[in-house]
C-alpha cells in the first residue's frame, strides 16, 4: 500500500522514502522526522519501494529487511544499482550481525535496529543526509572545475576546431610535450589548461608562464629558482616554476621570446629531468608535462638561428594549431551567446540575446583580437546596452560601419566545400533563433521551465535538453 508524502515542506531539507510492511514504523517515521524539515514519502510495498526508491527523487531511502512480498535486501539492491548515490538506511528486527553486514556490503549507508528510539532515528537520518550533502557538492565542485578548465570552456563547433578538440583528446592522457600554434587572443592558455585537466596530471599542478612578461634574467629565475644572494634583490631562496610543478604541467606562453642562454637550461630540463636555480651548485630533479604555446613560426627562427634548432625538435613532438576566428566565423555566434551569458552572471543585468542586424555585425567583424577581442566587446556591450536586446547602434562605430556580405566567408573551392560552407550557415543561423526562442519563453514564464516548456508544447527534457545545448542559466540575482 502506498501512501503520498504525509507532510511535504514547501523547501524541504531532504527527501526520505520509507519502505517498511509495518504501518506503526511508516507513522513513527513521518512522526519524528517531518518535523524537523523532511519530506516523506511511505510505502507498505517492496516492490514499490524499488519503483519509487530508483526513480532519484529521493536523498535518503529507509528499507526494512524483513518484508513479505520482496525482501529487504533485494530492495536495497535493486535501488543502489538504479541510483548509487542515493543513502540507504535498513531497519532490521533480528540479532545477527550477518544481515546487517551484508546489507552495508551490498551498499547500505547505516542501519537501525528494532525497535528505535526518535533520537536513534533522528541521528542516523541527519548522518545520511550529512553524507549525501557531502557528495553532492562535492560532484558540484568537480563539474565546476571541469567547466572552467575542460573543452566546456573552449566554445565552437566549426570543423576546424572539431579537429583542435580531437587532437587534444588523444594526446592528453599522455605525457607528450605539446606545442601550440595560435594568433594572440585565440585562447592557447585555455586550450592548455585543457590537456591539463584532462591529463593523469590534473591533480597536481599546472602553472603558467608568460615568457615575453620578464627579462632573461628574471624568467630564468621565474623557471629555475634562485638561491638567497644570487643576484640583488635575491634576499630568499626561491623555488621555480619547475620545482613548483613537480608531477604536474608547465605551461610557457610564448616560448619563442626566450634567450639563447635560458633556451639551452629549458633543453637540459627537457632531455634530462634535471636543473640548477640561479646561483646554485646542486642540481635538482623534476617530472614536468612541458605544454608550450607560441605565435611565431620556430620553424622560420630555428633556421635563422634566433631559436635553437634542437629544443625546436624536441618541443615540437606534438603541435596543436589554433585557427584566428576569421577562420571560424561560423563560430561567433556561439561565442557571442557565452560570452554575454557570463557577464549577465556576473553583473546581474538581463539581456536577452542579440538582435539579428547586430549578430550579423559581430559575424562580419575582422577580429584582429581574436576570441579575446569578441570577449572584451561582448562585456562591454552588457555593461552599456540599455535594452533587453543588444541592437547595431550598441556595437563600437568601426563593426557598424561593416558592410555584411558573403565576401567575409572563406570562398569554397569545391562544391564539397560550398556544401559543407552552407551547411555551417545554416546550423550557426538555426541556432541563434532556438536559443532566442527558448530565452523568449523563459523570459515570458518569469524563469519558470516546467510552464515554459507547456506553452511551447515541448516536452520539459527536452526544453531542459535545449537549455543545456545553448548554455542557458537563471542569471544570478
Amino acid at each position: 500500500m502506498s501512501r503520498s508524502p504525509e507532510i511535504s515542506p514547501s523547501k524541504p531539507i531532504g527527501k526520505i522514502l520509507v519502505v517498511d510492511d509495518e504501518p506503526v514504523i511508516c507513522r513513527s517515521c513521518v512522526r519524528v522526522l517531518a518535523p524537523e524539515g523532511y519530506a516523506l514519502t511511505t510505502t507498505e510495498s517492496g516492490r514499490e519501494g524499488i519503483e519509487k526508491g530508483s526513480s532519484g527523487e529521493f536523498d535518503v531511502v529507509i528499507v526494512d529487511l524483513k518484508m513479505p512480498d520482496v525482501d529487504g535486501m533485494q530492495v536495497l539492491q535493486r535501488i543502489k544499482e538504479k541510483q548509487p548515490d542515493v543513502e540507504v538506511i535498513v531497519i532490521t528486527g533480528y540479532s545477527a550481525v550477518s544481515s546487517v553486514v551484508k546489507a552495508m556490503k551490498v551498499g547500505a549507508t547505516d542501519y537501525l535496529p528494532k525497535p528505535f528510539t526518535p533520537d536513534e532515528l533522528s541521528v542516523v537520518v541527519n548522518k545520511a543526509m550529512d553524507k549525501r550533502r557531502l557528495v553532492e557538492e562535492n560532484r558540484g565542485l568537480k563539474e565546476k572545475l571541469d567547466k572552467k578548465f575542460g573543452f566546456e570552456n573552449i566554445v565552437g563547433q566549426s570543423k576546424a576546431m572539431q579537429e583542435v578538440y580531437t587532437l587534444v583528446r588523444k594526446v592528453a592522457p599522455t605525457n607528450t610535450t605539446v606545442l601550440i600554434y595560435g594568433e594572440s587572443g585565440t585562447g592557447k592558455e585555455l586550450l592548455a589548461r585543457a590537456v591539463h585537466f584532462n591529463s593523469l596530471r590534473k591533480h597536481k599542478q599546472f602553472l603558467p608562464a608568460d615568457c615575453s612578461a620578464l627579462a632573461p634574467t628574471l624568467l630564468e629565475s621565474e623557471l629555475f629558482g634562485h638561491v638567497k644572494g644570487s643576484f640583488t634583490g635575491a634576499t630568499t631562496t626561491k623555488p621555480g616554476l619547475f620545482e613548483l610543478a613537480d608531477g604536474g604541467t608547465l605551461f610557457l606562453d610564448e616560448i619563442g621570446n626566450i634567450s639563447p642562454e635560458t633556451q639551452g637550461k629549458l633543453l637540459r630540463v627537457l632531455e634530462q629531468g634535471e636543473f640548477k636555480p640561479v646561483g646554485g651548485t646542486e642540481l635538482k630533479k623534476a617530472d614536468v608535462r612541458l605544454v608550450a604555446a607560441t605565435n611565431r613560426n620556430l620553424e622560420e627562427m630555428s633556421g635563422e638561428g634566433t631559436f635553437r634548432e634542437d629544443l625546436f625538435y624536441r618541443i615540437n613532438v606534438f603541435p596543436i594549431t589554433l585557427p584566428p576566428l576569421r577562420e571560424r566565423k561560423e563560430d561567433i555566434p556561439t561565442l557571442a551567446w557565452h560570452f554575454l551569458r557570463q557577464k549577465c552572471e556576473e553583473t546581474g543585468k538581463k539581456i536577452r540575446g542579440f538582435a539579428p542586424e547586430a549578430m550579423n555585425l559581430l559575424v562580419n567583424a575582422s577580429w584582429p583580437g581574436n576570441v579575446r577581442e569578441l570577449k572584451n566587446t561582448v562585456e562591454r556591450l552588457v555593461i552599456t546596452a540599455e535594452g533587453q536586446m543588444i541592437q547595431p547602434d550598441d556595437l563600437p562605430e568601426r563593426m557598424r560601419n561593416v558592410t555584411a556580405c558573403p565576401g567575409h566567408i572563406p570562398v569554397p573551392r569545391t562544391n564539397e566545400e560550398l556544401k559543407e560552407v552552407k551547411r555551417r550557415l545554416r546550423d550557426a543561423a538555426v541556432d541563434d533563433l532556438e536559443r532566442a526562442f527558448v530565452l523568449d519563453a523563459i523570459e515570458r514564464n518569469d524563469w519558470n521551465i516546467t510552464k515554459a516548456a507547456q506553452e511551447t508544447g515541448i516536452q520539459r527534457p527536452n526544453f531542459h535538453a535545449l537549455m543545456r545545448k545553448h548554455g542557458i542559466h537563471r542569471p544570478s540575482s
